[in-house]
């Protein structure tokens, strides 16, 4: 089945974990993606007790954790730094031309980011629902998983430390010597690995499903970082080091010589 009854109790809980994108709207793709991520994986081990293989529990233990680490991380950054706390309501602000949120648009925002960590997670969740033997796509997808929570997690205490000793200043050293946004790549890395664990466990009709999640975290990862150019360019752009560092190090994938999305006008 493409949506079985599983799958509408994972909205659900998605849909509840993610209300807390009312009280701060960005929280909708933050606070309360790492949350739904989190609730999910929970979900899933309580529905499927029993019958999960074991590269499939990992798989939910890897979405536990890479929710409450990441949502943890926001929540923090956000109500402990205060030069973060500007920036994002300058950036919300910019985005809304400086009015208040209608309630029709935070309602439509819930909605579709509801469904759209469901779709994110379908992976995981057919696997479990079709009642897979593992296999060696559920073991590369774990693998790859675990890698992307690594980097992520490096990069964003490397860059946490870096603004400690230098807030005004770009973060170059590092992982950030390598690619200009390495937990973005982190979180890519970990996606694809659930994506790939879908290989070969999920039929036809899922397969449809977990391509659309993976393809809406590619486009947020990949806006994500052409947004976060062009504030550096904006408040570095003046800067010759900055300059150097920008032309010479790839946005987002290492090893790929793309090193300025700003130009990409259908990246939001």
């Amino acid at each position: 089945m493409l949506f079985p009854t599983q799958m509408w109790i994972l909205l659900a809980v998605s849909a509840v974990l993610t209300l807390v994108g009312f009280y701060r709207f960005v929280w909708f793709m933050s606070v309360g993606y790492g949350l739904a991520v989190f609730g999910i994986g929970v979900a899933i081990m309580i529905m499927f007790a029993g019958q999960l293989t074991t590269p499939t529990l990992v798989m939910c233990i890897l979405m536990i954790v890479y929710g409450l680490r990441l949502g943890g991380y926001l929540l923090y950054r956000e109500l402990k730094s205060k030069s973060y706390q500007n920036s994002l309501k300058k950036a919300v602000n910019e985005s809304v031309g400086g009015k208040k949120i209608p309630i029709f648009v935070s309602v439509a925002v819930w909605i579709y980011v509801s469904f759209e960590y469901i779709f994110q997670t379908a992976a995981v969740t057919y696997r479990a629902y079709n009642g897979d033997k593992g296999g060696l796509f559920a073991v590369l997808g774990g693998i790859i998983m675990l890698t992307g929570i690594i980097i992520e997690a490096l990069a964003d205490k490397q860059k946490s430390d870096a603004k400690a000793k230098n807030p005004n200043r770009f973060v170059d050293g590092g992982l950030y010597s390598i690619v200009r946004c390495p937990n973005y790549f982190g979180e890519i890395l970990f996606w694809t690995g659930v994506f790939i664990s879908g290989i070969g466990a999920v039929k036809f009709g899922q397969f449809i499903i977990t391509l659309i999640g993976y393809l809406l975290i590619l486009y947020v990862m990949f806006s994500g970082a052409k947004r976060l150019e062009v504030r550096q360019n904006k408040n570095y752009g003046n800067d010759p080091e900055y300059q150097l560092y920008y032309k010479k190090t790839p946005a987002i994938i290492p090893g790929v010589p793309l090193y300025s999305l700003a130009s990409y006008k259908w990246l939001k």
